[in-house]
């Protein structure tokens, strides 16, 4: 695995060392932030992501997508990894005029976009629970939604969307995979002693690095160490593992995390 660390110039965060958790092919954004502030970052991804193998289930969704009346995005991986498998399995790129989108979040908006689509509901709850209560000031009763999710996604969507009557497809688009390690940089820098805060931005960073690492290893190597969580799904899960949290933005976004952090060391 390569190593990554990248650092800047002066700022609130100068000389701060900081581990970023989320998937190599995400992280680069909030490293950039993280930068743009002075920090030393340590890009340390504990998810990797790959397509699902459910195939036939993706397939017959896919299929019959113009018989659906909404298509829900709760992340940019879902986007990405919805638009791949509609190529991948020779559909159109383009979703039906008929069909309605709602996505979590500004960057799953963005990523929308980028496939030349625009949201037609953003909750300003950007969590499962949000999505939940939009739908609920709309009559879904008897419509069919499509919800292409990860693996480990919880029920709170499609349970929910189900209670105002809708019928709810929820194929698994993308699995988070546990890599075999971290980089030796970041390990070396917690066993050093020399890491100032520790990120994460979903429940299956943390759960994850307790899965590599050993959970009272991980525990042993984070004493001291600021840990930022970026809202309050990912807040209780490191609670689980018997991690305190110092730091939770009140925006649930990368950029929210950062200026908390930023906040925190100030």
């Amino acid at each position: 695995m390569k190593d990554t660390i990248h650092s800047t110039g002066a700022g609130t965060l100068s000389g701060k060392k900081i581990i970023v958790t989320r998937a190599a092919e995400q992280a680069g954004e909030f490293s950039a932030l993280l930068q743009s502030y002075g920090a030393n970052v340590y890009e340390c991804p504990t998810i990797k992501l790959v397509s699902s193998d459910s195939t036939a289930e993706i397939k017959s969704a896919l299929k019959n997508i113009s018989s659906y009346s909404w298509l829900i995005f709760t992340s940019v991986n879902a986007v990405n990894f919805f638009f791949k498998s509609l190529s991948e399995l020779g559909f159109d790129s383009r979703i039906p005029g008929s069909t309605k989108v709602c996505v979590v979040g500004p960057k799953s908006a963005e990523a929308l976009k980028a496939y030349g689509k625009n949201p037609d509901l953003m909750p300003e709850d950007y969590k499962a629970e949000g999505v939940v209560k939009a739908f609920s000031s709309i009559d879904i009763a008897g419509q069919h939604i499509l919800f292409p999710r990860a693996d480990k996604a919880r029920d709170v969507i499609v349970k929910g969307l189900e209670g105002l009557g809708a019928e709810v497809t929820a194929p698994v688009i993308y699995k988070n995979v546990v890599p075999g390690s971290i980089p030796s940089s970041a390990l070396k820098a917690l066993e050093n002693r020399e890491i100032d805060c520790i990120t994460f931005t979903s429940s299956s960073t943390a759960q994850n690095l307790a899965k590599i690492l050993g959970k009272n290893r991980m525990l042993q190597l984070l004493e001291g160490v600021v840990v930022a969580s970026i809202g309050p799904i990912t807040t209780k899960t490191c609670n689980e593992l018997r991690l305190k949290v110092d730091v939770e933005p009140e925006e649930y976004t990368v950029k929210g995390l950062t200026e908390a952090i930023v906040s925190h060391f100030m």
